[in-house]
């Protein structure tokens, strides 16, 4: 069944590249009209600078869908982490959310209704190394996704969350360049791979469209199985690395 959302307009934060372009381009395709606010996009807008998200908001009008995607990581040890890079981090994976979030709600309460959707991450609930303003941050979504929803669904919006794991973005390049990082990375997860953003934009839709309406409070993991598994699924004796992805002996080529 294809989901049709012609009609709707939606604005997705951070949409220029990555999972939040993917993101917008899948709402397209499925008929909606689509307002990316982004550091890229013109006039440019800052997530963490409330006049910008406003003014974004301002120029957009009536919303039916808003995807609150923009954010960034730093790499650091915790010991390591200065305070500039916590409060940047802060201000724009969870402060500009939570701005979003709210300016969302201000613009689709008078119509009772709406969906919301947050791109938080399998960091929401783990505590992988060296990212302790990421992991923060990520965490810090899903507090705002089961509150808004509680307090918006009498209105009929929903909030929802989505949950990628490791995804092939510019964020994320340098880690796609090292096979052997990879390798050890992709031991653990069940697809034996990593994600493509548009694998992600398609949950984003789902939990946006008519498909997911008694769907609201929920993060969907878009991770491969990662978060199912305890121990590492794949070995030479299940398979093979072919270079970015693990396979069965017999399995065809495939890519990420």
């Amino acid at each position: 069944m294809r989901i049709d959302l012609t009609g709707q307009r939606a604005l997705v934060t951070g949409g220029a590249r990555g999972i939040g372009a993917a993101a917008a381009e899948a709402l397209r395709a499925c008929g909606a009209e689509v307002i990316v606010a982004d550091l890229l996009s013109d006039p440019p807008v800052d997530v963490s600078d409330l006049q910008s998200l406003d003014g974004a908001f301002a120029r957009a009008g009536e919303l039916d869908i808003v995807v609150a995607n923009a954010g960034t990581a730093v790499f650091h040890r915790l010991d390591e982490t200065d305070d500039a890079a916590w409060r940047r981090l802060i201000g724009i994976n969870l402060t500009g959310a939570f701005h979003t979030v709210r300016l969302a709600a201000r613009c689709m309460k008078p119509r009772r209704r709406g969906a919301i959707v947050l791109t938080a991450s399998t960091n929401s609930f783990d505590g992988e190394a060296d990212l302790i303003a990421y992991n923060a941050t990520k965490a810090g979504l899903l507090g705002i996704l089961r509150t808004a929803a509680n307090e918006l669904g009498p209105w009929g919006i929903r909030v929802n969350a989505v949950c990628p794991g490791l995804i092939r973005t510019d964020l994320t390049a340098a880690h796609f360049a090292q096979p052997d990082l990879l390798k050890e990375y992709f031991r653990h997860i069940p697809l034996g791979r990593g994600g493509a953003p548009e694998e992600v934009a398609q949950a984003i839709v789902f939990l946006a469209s008519p498909m997911a309406s008694y769907i609201t409070g929920a993060t969907l993991l878009v991770d491969g199985g990662q978060m199912a598994a305890k121990f590492g699924i794949w070995d030479e004796r299940l398979g093979r690395f072919a270079g970015d992805h693990w396979e069965l002996p017999d399995s065809p080529s495939t890519t990420a």
